[in-house]
């Protein structure tokens, strides 16, 4: 689902990177670029997860996205939806934020940027099965009327919450509204990059 988007993502990114005389200026350091290139990745999967017109595709989505930001090494990697296909899974050997047991350590865990840690990490990663079993908690405590997605200080880890929202319901209403709820996250994530 996601593959055909990637060249497409790297343009996107090679693009922001010069100015208006076409020279393309300084070279964003490696860990930022390919950060940003799975953010983007993560941008386009929420895209379609926002955008679906039947449930099916809204899980699909919301199961890429929540595989690229955990990667290989994070909480429930794979087939988080049952249906036989680990969407985003080619795309996330190395996820955006630290597996469970910190390896890989996450892509922006390799960033030095203060935003970045702020914002995409959201602090301390020296426990990372402490942190993901937060995630867990957060979600079960979910409701309309409590949200308890603010609690997670880490963007990146909303956008995995509120794809384990959307691949419990049976609403298609729902999976889509949480899809646009993690658009706010996803572009905090990126915005943070470039600060």
């Amino acid at each position: 689902m996601l593959r055909a988007a990637i060249p497409l993502l790297l343009v996107a990114a090679l693009a922001g990177c010069g100015d208006d005389d076409n020279d393309i200026g300084e070279p964003e350091d490696v860990q930022a670029f390919t950060l940003r290139v799975q953010l983007l990745t993560t941008d386009n999967a929420v895209t379609v997860w926002g955008q679906a017109d039947n449930l099916a595709d809204a899980h699909a989505a919301a199961e890429a996205a929540a595989n690229i930001v955990v990667g290989s090494g994070g909480p429930d990697f794979g087939d988080r939806d049952g249906n036989g296909v680990a969407e985003g899974t080619d795309e996330s050997e190395f996820g955006i934020l630290p597996g469970l047991d910190g390896t890989p350590p996450g892509l922006a865990a390799l960033v030095d940027n203060e935003c970045v840690e702020a914002d995409v990490l959201g602090g301390s990663w020296d426990d990372p099965a402490a942190r993901w079993a937060q995630l867990e908690t957060v979600v079960d405590g979910w409701s309309e009327e409590n949200n308890t997605i603010p609690e997670l200080t880490s963007n990146p880890m909303r956008i995995v919450a509120w794809a384990s929202l959307a691949l419990a319901t049976d609403s298609l209403d729902e999976a889509v509204e949480f899809g646009n709820r993690a658009r706010t996250n996803v572009n905090l994530s990126l915005n943070a990059i470039d600060c």
